[in-house]
């Protein structure tokens, strides 16, 4: 099959959808498929992997800076791409984003199918998802990446999904020597904005007395500043800024403890995923959408959001108990490995080919 995976968000940016929509197209490459992947790109080193639908503008939704492109060098560079490359499937990744996802319903010639990855509808999404409905009805497949992701999807368009998951790349962290570190490590990677608590989780290790510990932070975003300031007086942390997906498996891989503190907003934390691949122990907010791939005790802990002393204990349990850091890390792995990219792309493969035969 030739197939176009199509992303809204800049691929320049670090982010969920837009990992899973690389990943993915390299599965479906190393299957035997034809794959493009087409999306916004900021950055000339990408045009390799990507075809570029130009720049992006920073968008604010559901509480966190959405890398999206508009404007007409968008609109036509999609149509001439779609409509000129005799793709037999067009993946469209968030379906109802502006604007790539509009023009994508528009223009594509050929069978469509979609993936909904966000969770949580505010108002002004809602209103804007009913006017889409009937535009959504144009996907000849739907996929939600959890069951919060289907509510989510439903509740705004009227639509509903079937429940694909999210996928984990095991081959990036295969052969990877882990980071040298001097002790205990726990370690958050995302964005520093709001809704991923990084604010919480510096709060709660600040709490933590052992001085050989260290936090490691990766990522970048609009609370940087404020919080390198708030915690400056603080050696352990240690503040990394943005890092490559070769840096960032090889820390992974050396963390003891990954920590996922948002507050809201997430459909399913691959970020998780990648931390179970690393057979790290994982630390997470109890919220719905890491409560559907984490169980509590078993393959992962998970604390009240925005509760610095019940993540606080969290984190010392584990410290203080090498057997339960040891169960939660392998139960992890396990986790992980039944969550392939491999396995989630045959999924879709074998989806795409029954759709097409019809």
């Amino acid at each position: 099959m030739k197939i176009a995976e199509v992303s809204p968000y800049s691929m320049s940016v670090p982010g969920g959808v837009q990992g899973q929509v690389l990943a993915l197209a390299r599965s479906m490459r190393n299957l035997g498929h034809d794959v493009d992947v087409i999306a916004p790109c900021d950055e000339q080193t990408m045009v390799e992997e990507v075809l570029s639908l130009g720049g992006s503008h920073n968008w604010w939704a559901n509480g966190s800076i959405a890398p999206i492109a508009l404007g007409p060098k968008m609109w036509f560079g999609l149509r001439s791409i779609l409509r000129s490359n005799g793709y037999d499937i067009v993946h469209l990744h968030e379906p109802l984003t502006p604007f790539v996802g509009v023009a994508t319903l528009m223009f594509s010639p050929v069978p469509t199918v979609g993936t909904f990855h966000r969770s949580g509808a505010s108002l002004t999404y809602r209103a804007y998802g009913r006017s889409l409905g009937r535009l959504a009805r144009r996907l000849s497949l739907r996929f939600a990446v959890s069951e919060e992701a289907r509510r989510t999807a439903r509740l705004v368009s009227g639509v509903d999904s079937i429940v694909s998951r999210n996928g984990v790349d095991l081959s990036r962290f295969s052969g990877v020597p882990p980071w040298q570190k001097d002790g205990f490590v726990v370690m958050f990677i995302g964005r520093h904005e709001p809704r991923k608590g990084l604010e919480v989780l510096l709060e709660a290790f600040s709490l933590l007395e052992d001085p050989d510990v260290e936090l490691w932070v990766a990522g970048d975003g609009p609370e940087s500043l404020k919080l390198h300031s708030k915690f400056r007086q603080d050696s352990r942390v240690r503040w990394l800024g943005r890092v490559s997906e070769a840096e960032a498996s090889a820390r992974m891989l050396a963390a003891d403890i990954v920590v996922a503190p948002s507050l809201f907003g997430e459909s399913f934390g691959v970020v998780l995923l990648e931390a179970m691949a690393c057979a790290s122990a994982v630390v997470a907010s109890d919220i719905d959408g890491y409560r559907g791939l984490i169980e509590n005790g078993v393959d992962g802990f998970l604390v009240p959001p925005g509760n610095p002393s019940a993540l606080k204990g969290a984190i010392v349990e584990l410290m203080e108990s090498t057997d339960t850091l040891r169960f939660l890390a392998s139960n992890g792995l396990k986790k992980a490995e039944k969550h392939s990219m491999d396995a989630l792309a045959k999924t879709y493969l074998d989806l795409f080919t029954e759709q097409l035969s019809h």
